[in-house]
């Protein structure tokens, strides 16, 4: 795998261990009352899209290795092109639901890098 690849997952990596922290012992109604929470949540989320995006760009085989690629970019581009109508319960559905099977696959990718 090629560095610039293995940065973009690292990038992903770091940008969903950061949400994990941010949200830790958190739960919906805290989302949806704290501005600031909702801020750096969306701005991770928007970084692993970006991530993503230029990955399937370098390496488009690498990219479909995971899962629902199309769509995470697609949130990201609804979370900066659509902003006003971005729907916090979707947010934290995806948070909740979504984010532990792209962390697993992102370490997955990146353990097998280093094989």
């Amino acid at each position: 795998m090629r560095l610039e690849a293995r940065k973009y997952l690292y990038d992903i990596q770091q940008a969903a261990t950061l949400l994990a922290q941010f949200t830790a012992g958190k739960n919906f109604a805290d989302y949806a009352g704290e501005a600031m929470l909702r801020a750096a949540v969306e701005r991770e989320f928007e970084i692993i899209g970006e991530a993503l995006a230029q990955l399937a760009r370098r390496d488009p085989e690498l990219a479909t290795r995971v899962s629902q690629h199309r769509s995470i970019i697609d949130f990201r581009n609804i979370l900066i092109h659509g902003y006003a109508d971005v729907d916090d319960r979707l947010v934290w559905d995806i948070l909740e639901t979504k984010l532990p099977i792209l962390s697993r696959e992102i370490s997955a990718l990146l353990g097998a890098t280093q094989e």
